[in-house]
């Protein structure tokens, strides 16, 4: 039996998607990328009508690694049938939610019309969105989809800056100071994930002229803030010009005395 393996993208590929894509050659017969630029997912004055659209140079990095599926909206969302929006709930109001209110509503939303669409037995998608990937792993189980989720670590510039469609929007400065952002991270992760080092990279962060949203270490599974390094993320969601950025990054598990 084929087994067909789902890439949900926007385009604007880049080395993290590919990562994606050679992940789930490995465990399937037929890799579908998906290319939709989903509007349900961006607020008032979030860039939707700016997102990169790069179709031709996205199919061209991809070759024949995989079959390109870029639907329309009417395609997605049909007019005369619309589908079902999922409600994210109260872990989607949680930090991008808190920032982006409804953006995972839309996410789950669209995951859910591509699973209907594409029917995968596997989707793969990027640590990077860490809250997102929670969200869409448990939406499967709440729903009972036939579909494995699997998740790829993020895929990182030799600076450690998280791979990003957002990166070119940075400018040669902005590169070289987002480049900050995962040192603080794993500076923090290192620790244990403490109080402490959560206020030293802020400031860090703060004095190099980031905005930052938020910096915190959750519990990976609930999303919610913990003190307990084991199953312990940092997060971080920060601003350098107009350009805001996420990553994350697992905490190393204090060893017990």
């Amino acid at each position: 039996m084929t087994r067909t393996a789902l890439v949900p993208t926007m385009g604007a590929l880049h080395d993290g998607h590919l990562a994606l894509v050679h992940r789930v050659r490995e465990l399937a017969d037929r890799v579908v990328v998906s290319i939709f630029v989903n509007p349900t997912q961006f607020g008032a004055g979030e860039g939707f009508d700016r997102y990169p659209r790069t179709l031709d140079a996205d199919r061209a990095l991809l070759g024949d690694l995989a079959e390109v599926f870029a639907p329309t909206v009417d395609e997605v969302y049909p007019p005369d049938n619309p589908p079902p929006v999922v409600h994210a709930g109260a872990m989607g109001d949680l930090w991008e939610g808190a920032a982006r209110p409804s953006h995972f509503d839309g996410v789950l939303s669209v995951v859910n019309r591509l699973f209907d669409l594409v029917k995968p037995d596997i989707a793969v998608f990027g640590e990077k969105d860490w809250q997102q990937l929670t969200l869409i792993r448990r939406m499967v189980v709440e729903r009972g989809l036939p579909s494995e989720i699997v998740g790829v670590p993020t895929v990182r510039e030799p600076s450690g800056l998280a791979l990003s469609s957002r990166n070119r929007n940075l400018s040669p400065d902005e590169l070289e100071k987002a480049a900050l952002l995962p040192a603080v991270l794993q500076q923090i992760a290192e620790s244990g994930g403490t109080s402490e080092s959560i206020i030293r990279g802020a400031a860090r962060l703060d004095d190099a002229g980031f905005v930052v949203d938020y910096l915190d270490v959750v519990d990976e599974n609930t999303l919610e803030p913990t003190i307990d390094s084991a199953n312990a993320r940092v997060i971080v969601a920060a601003r350098i010009g107009t350009t805001r950025l996420i990553d994350n990054m697992p905490v190393a598990p204090v060893p017990e005395r």
